[in-house]
């Protein structure tokens, strides 16, 4: 790249270009929007999920509590 010529654009397609490259900065900027949602979206479901296993464990808990109670004879 020593060697570096002039490149001639004609001027209208240089401003074509440059509304190409916002139109293309634009979109890039919906798509960073875009996938901040999915993963706040993704990390409310994990959060959600994790509450619901919790909840299902200590319900198993009790459940076996409940079972062992009920198997044990009475004296």
């Amino acid at each position: 790249m020593a060697n570096q010529t002039p490149v001639f654009v004609k001027i209208d397609e240089y401003k074509e270009v440059l509304q190409v490259m916002e139109l293309i900065k634009s979109k890039l900027e919906q798509a960073k929007t875009t996938l901040n949602k999915v993963n706040q979206i993704k990390t409310q479901e994990d959060n959600e999920l994790a509450a619901w296993q919790q909840a299902l464990a200590e319900v198993e808990k009790k459940v076996e509590f409940i079972d062992q109670k009920l198997l044990q004879p009475s004296n």
